[in-house]
């Protein structure tokens, strides 16, 4: 489809079908807000479902990973009663540690989106709700994945560009 100058492919629309998806299932499971499921979507939206699968299990890894060090950072936080601190020494050292995680277990695919999951889970986790937030997310990555996935799986794409008769 052409508008103008500027032409929506058919990934794109794929791309904003998932996110509206999302945001369907969300509202009607009355489920926190779709952020993450649709971050995942976005991400996962990939040339083809196949490829979207490959990225999909990364980034769930990535999340996990990241949800992982912002819950024990919350627990640490909780047991020493000192937010500020942990938080200004504690985020800092946890990309570090993750970046080191990832390097050593030879995931560096991963350090980027385990990154981000940590920061969105820390900074968004009520203090209340510490493991049970952290899985709650990792579970939004699932759904908004496994969308990404199916969207990409039942909604046939354009030509691909190889595909195109040249000139």
């Amino acid at each position: 489809m052409k508008i103008g100058n500027y032409r929506i492919g058919m990934r794109t629309l794929k791309t904003g079908i998932a996110v509206g998806l999302c945001i369907l299932l969300f509202h009607i499971l009355d489920r926190e807000p779709p952020m993450i499921a649709a971050l995942a979507a976005v991400f996962g939206l990939r040339e083809d479902w196949q490829t979207s699968l490959k990225f999909g299990k990364t980034r769930i890894l990535g999340n996990s990973i990241g949800a992982i060090f912002a819950a024990m950072l919350v627990v640490i936080q909780q047991f020493t009663g000192w937010p500020f601190w942990i938080e200004l020494i504690g985020v800092p050292l946890g990309v570090i540690l993750i970046i080191i995680f990832c390097d050593l277990t030879n995931y560096n695919a991963g350090i980027i989106g385990a990154n981000a999951a940590f920061l969105i889970i820390y900074f968004t986790i009520p203090m209340d709700e510490t493991v049970i937030y952290a899985l709650a997310r990792v579970l939004d990555t699932f759904i908004g994945t496994f969308i990404a996935i199916l969207v990409n799986r039942l909604i046939p794409g354009g030509p691909k560009p190889s595909d195109k008769l040249q000139p």
